[in-house]
């Protein structure tokens, strides 16, 4: 994992990236700082990354008296949880049929399991961490295929669980109804992360360049440990854990609109890219215009073309994007990084339901450092079965992007690059790294800078 020539650049030129975005949670709260490590240290437990995941897995094992330093290559919360809508529920999407048919009913109840008790420790963190903690009904549409609906809640109550069947829904276009999960809930994250991370060891801005057994190498020291979890969304190292084959990475656009709908619930569409729907204050949080990284898609202007039709006398107060890891089934990857590694592990693959599966991911690696045991480590591992349809399609894709001539090429694997003229950045289509139009670093698992001729 080495670092590009360009390195020194990276954080100031990321900031200025970010401003063609204005992201709603940081301006909400004062989020700490921490500083930069200088010189080398030693700890029980590493954890690289400083968004939800690391954070949670980071609180949870001080509480059972292990010593933790968290490493974050830029500032905290500043990835992919900084870009969150913030839900707080175990309904992601049309799923539980899907489980029960691809893992059998046992599966997917823990999976449901997983993360209703990654919800209830949710609510007792806002208990002692205030932020804005709402219960809320969440619905999952369709425009379309109300038996699909059907069969969707009948899986769900087959696994035990309260699911409703709504037809009536107070969205502004038709649909063919929803399924409904009670009692789910939202959030601020900055609010509750911020406070957490009061409490731990963080080094900010501080990339890891390298990892090698019990140490990762920074550009100012070396942080030796015993333990290290990678949980930096996409896995920064290769050689191991095949995680190149085993996730994409999709892009989504959020806008927070003023003078807009007020909706009691929290709604998305369970088709692929269609629209979510959820309020924080006074503000309406509109997501949509998705696609794969490196691919075109609808972006903000799709969002701004339904703002301007279904809520004319809006006003735009924010906009941004966010990034999220896509399995092959549909679940996360956590526990040890691979089985031919030792004391090294990893949470990924969220499937753009990062807050419970990141709660889950933490409580999961903690037990698994403590030695403790968790029931859903297997569930949950990276090892498990690669043998799915979508495991060919990343395959595919990564073959068609390493062919062909291009002087633009992402250093991680060396797949051509893809415009984003919406977002003025450079994606790679294979693994979802980002880089700027001068080829600094935006987003991983490329752990470098892109040395391609801008001219070219």
């Amino acid at each position: 994992m080495q670092q590009g020539r360009k390195e020194d650049w990276r954080h100031e030129h990321k900031h200025k990236h970010n401003q063609t975005q204005n992201r709603l949670w940081e301006h909400t709260c004062d989020i700490p700082k921490f500083p930069s490590l200088h010189g080398d240290v030693k700890t029980d437990v590493l954890i690289i990354g400083g968004g939800a995941a690391g954070l949670l897995t980071a609180y949870f094992l001080k509480k059972k008296g292990v010593d933790c330093i968290v490493a974050e290559g830029n500032r905290i919360l500043s990835g992919a949880t900084g870009g969150t809508t913030a839900k707080i529920t175990v309904q992601h999407g049309l799923i539980y049929g899907k489980l029960i048919k691809t893992f059998g009913a046992e599966k997917a109840r823990m999976y449901l399991e997983a993360n209703r008790r990654a919800g209830e420790m949710f609510y007792e963190l806002s208990k002692l961490y205030p932020c804005d903690y709402e219960k809320k009904n969440n619905y999952v549409y369709l425009r379309s295929d109300h038996k699909k609906l059907e069969a969707e809640a009948m899986a769900v109550r087959k696994l035990g669980f309260s699911a409703e069947i709504a037809d009536s829904l107070p969205l502004p276009f038709e649909t063919a109804g929803a399924v409904k999960f009670p009692d789910q809930a939202q959030f601020n994250p900055a609010k509750l992360f911020s406070r957490i991370a009061k409490e731990l060891n963080v080094y900010e801005k501080t990339f890891v360049r390298e990892l090698k057994l019990n140490a990762a190498i920074t550009g100012s020291g070396t942080i030796k440990a015993q333990k290290i979890i990678i949980a930096t969304h996409f896995p920064i190292l290769n050689k191991h854990g095949g995680f190149f084959l085993k996730m994409y990475q999709s892009r989504s656009y959020v806008l927070g609109l003023s003078n807009a709908a007020k909706y009691e619930g929290m709604y998305v569409d369970g088709e692929e890219n269609g629209f979510s729907f959820r309020n924080q204050g006074n503000l309406l949080l509109l997501g949509g215009g998705g696609h794969r990284t490196g691919k075109n898609g609808g972006n903000w202007q799709e969002l701004k073309q339904f703002a301007d039709r279904y809520y004319p006398n809006s006003t735009e107060r924010y906009r941004w994007a966010a990034q999220d890891c896509m399995t092959l089934d549909g679940m996360p990857y956590a526990g040890a990084y691979s089985s031919g590694t030792t004391g090294l592990y990893t949470a990924t693959g969220f499937n753009k339901w990062g807050m419970t599966a990141s709660m889950a991911s933490a409580m999961l690696l903690s037990d698994i450092v403590m030695g403790t045991g968790n029931k859903y480590a297997k569930l949950f591992s990276p090892s498990r079965s690669i043998l799915h349809p979508q495991l060919f399609a990343n395959i595919g894709e990564a073959a068609i992007n390493l062919m062909g001539f291009s002087k633009k090429r992402c250093p991680h694997m060396g797949c051509r690059l893809k415009w984003n003229k919406a977002e003025h950045s450079w994606d790679c289509p294979c693994h979802g790294s980002r880089f700027s139009e001068e080829g600094l670093l935006l987003d991983n698992p490329a752990t470098g800078n892109s040395d391609f001729d801008t001219n070219s």
